[in-house]
């Protein structure tokens, strides 16, 4: 009996197209010898749809259209299962019965815990990162003070509140600049895609590009630039109690950062994960289509360094299942920074795991068993107990 699994994908986020592109990705993927799949699109106003034209990327060319000619759905729950019902209709009617979630959503509102406890919730298990490790990894700052609390390396870094922003923008520029040095890169503190950054090099430019990024958000992360570096990415798939390391990349950028166009309007090139060529091109790849060199080319200590870093960060967060941990060297100092986690990174980094042998099938299988195993850890922990105490009140 084929095991059910429904992929989310979609949601209110600015990520909300790329998302897209690595569900469908996963979709193509996932062994349908041992799974049964269920596409489930989470508008961007918040309604769910299921429908087997989902599963084509050419529909979603119109995102209304999409909604109309799907299935709308809500869910209840039943012994562990995600029962699917149609909105429509008089009568209650279920559709489906999902045996494991597995998001593959990017950004803020989804990826940041929202869906994992909506899912744990309904006690439903599910592919990745729990609640907790969800929203740190999902918010920058926060991840920098687990990280740094942590005595992993970070580079200097300062925060700044839109409310602090707004008061007083000269006090607000002032404190950035007694802690950092110009130029600074600024990062909206809970978007992904390289969306909303900007290099601040002057005081001309810190008013303009100050607003831009709080467009995105309320809080923004602030870092010394690295001007001279090397970017390299790593992704571990595990647990707390194991974790095994992919082969290295160093993404290849053309503008002074790596932008959302070096990541997902790539040449179109490299290998997309999907049978059938259903995302040739440079807007259906995803993150398959970035300019890369795989494997980096480093010293076997600083390759060995990263592989410490990127485990350490993976446990000290306690994620699970498929992440990708960025990293900077500073090829002036040649020391290394870890700076950013993908707690459910693009095209699910499948294309630094086939060079060690692991297809993409292969990887997705393996990280629903361990959310299989969660699932059966998490089943022997006391969450309540039977006793009600206002069934007590008022007796002597």
């Amino acid at each position: 009996m084929k095991t059910v699994v429904g992929v989310f994908f979609g949601g209110k986020t600015v990520e909300h197209e790329v998302s897209i592109i690595s569900a469908l990705q996963v979709i193509e993927n996932l062994d349908k010898e041992k799974y049964e799949v269920i596409p489930i699109y989470i508008s961007k106003d918040n309604k769910f749809y299921t429908s087997e034209l989902l599963t084509r990327v050419e529909e979603f060319k119109d995102l209304n259209e999409v909604k109309r000619l799907s299935n709308e759905i809500y869910f209840t729950h039943e012994d562990s299962k995600l029962v699917l019902n149609l909105v429509r209709g008089i009568f209650k009617k279920s559709i489906a019965k999902i045996d494991i979630a597995f998001p593959v959503v990017h950004g803020l509102n989804v990826e940041d815990g929202t869906l994992e406890g909506f899912l744990e919730m309904y006690n439903i298990p599910y592919v990745g990162c729990d609640v907790c490790s969800s929203a740190v990894g999902m918010n920058k700052i926060v991840f920098k003070k687990v990280l740094e609390a942590s005595k992993l390396p970070v580079v200097e870094y300062e925060t700044l509140n839109i409310e602090e922003f707004e008061e007083d923008e000269s006090k607000a520029y002032k404190k950035i600049t007694e802690k950092l040095s110009l130029p600074v890169i600024v990062k909206p503190s809970n978007l992904g895609s390289s969306i909303g950054i900007e290099i601040i090099k002057n005081e001309n430019e810190f008013k303009e590009k100050m607003q831009n990024v709080f467009t995105f958000c309320e809080n923004v992360l602030i870092e010394k630039c690295v001007t001279n570096l090397r970017e390299i990415n790593c992704s571990v798939l595990g647990n707390f109690k194991e974790q095994e390391v992919s082969v290295l990349e160093e993404p290849i950028k053309n503008d002074e950062i790596l932008s959302y166009k070096d990541k997902y309007m790539g040449d179109g090139t490299k290998k997309t994960g999907v049978k059938g060529g259903k995302f040739s091109g440079a807007k259906g790849s995803g993150m398959a289509s970035l300019s890369r060199k795989i494997p980096a080319e480093l010293s076997k200590e600083q390759e060995e360094e990263i592989y410490s870093l990127a485990k350490k960060t993976f446990t000290e967060l306690n994620c699970e299942g498929i992440s990708r941990i960025d990293f900077i060297i500073d090829k002036d100092t040649n020391n290394v920074y870890v700076n950013e986690i993908n707690t459910i990174p693009g095209s699910l980094a499948f294309y630094l795991w086939e060079p060690k042998g692991i297809s993409f099938s292969e990887l997705l299988d393996r990280a629903i068993r361990y959310a299989i195993k969660r699932k059966e850890r998490r089943d022997k922990i006391v969450y309540s107990t039977d006793v009600n105490i206002l069934s007590m009140t008022g007796k002597k």
